[in-house]
């Protein structure tokens, strides 16, 4: 009997994908990295191969994971930084061997390397965090308007206003409540 996991939840940016891994925080959690094998598959996903993940290796993932939401949510709140989540990205990226490497196509690829450890992997995932945090890409971290997911996502659309971490799940049903919310005010406008 094969058990089913969520889908993982995907997105452009790379450290805010990551903290996607965990979704719902302030409602019921879903969690989207359970299990060691569920790590090496999004990692695989993102383009960040690794051949195997203990679970010792997966506390460090999610504890890099927690570190970038703490401190993405407090720079799109414009607070101070937790100190302990700076300290736990800084950790994680300097402890990963991977390289950037320019495709044809003229996009940016990581290479880890050879031995392909998740540590390494994370090191990618703590720079992008880093990047994206220092204010260094064209965009604004933003949190989701959704009360019981409040993920923290980078907002690259021209007007910076976007209010959903993914307008497929939180965007509708935030839509979906309000149209219900409406239909009960005005049961008359539905006929």
């Amino acid at each position: 009997m094969r058990v089913e996991f969520p889908e993982f939840r995907l997105g452009s940016v790379l450290a805010t994908s990551f903290t996607g891994t965990l979704s719902e925080r302030h409602g019921n959690p879903v969690e989207r990295i359970p299990a060691p094998h569920r790590l090496i598959d999004w990692l695989t996903v993102n383009g960040l191969a690794v051949d195997s993940c203990s679970t010792a290796q997966l506390d460090l993932a999610r504890e890099l994971r927690e570190s970038i939401h703490a401190a993405a949510t407090a720079a799109a709140l414009q607070d101070a930084l937790p100190a302990t989540a700076v300290h736990v990205i800084n950790d994680r990226s300097v402890q990963g061997r991977a390289a950037a490497f320019l495709t044809p196509e003229g996009e940016r690829q990581w290479r880890l390397s050879s031995a392909s450890r998740v540590e390494d992997a994370l090191g990618v995932i703590a720079a992008d965090a880093i990047s994206v945090i220092a204010g260094e890409r064209d965009g604004k971290l933003a949190l989701c308007a959704s009360p019981t997911c409040q993920a923290a996502f980078f907002d690259t659309s021209q007007s910076r206003t976007r209010k959903w971490c993914d307008m497929n799940t939180c965007g509708n049903r935030q839509k979906k409540a309000r149209f219900i919310a409406n239909q009960r005010k005005n049961p008359r406008s539905a006929k």
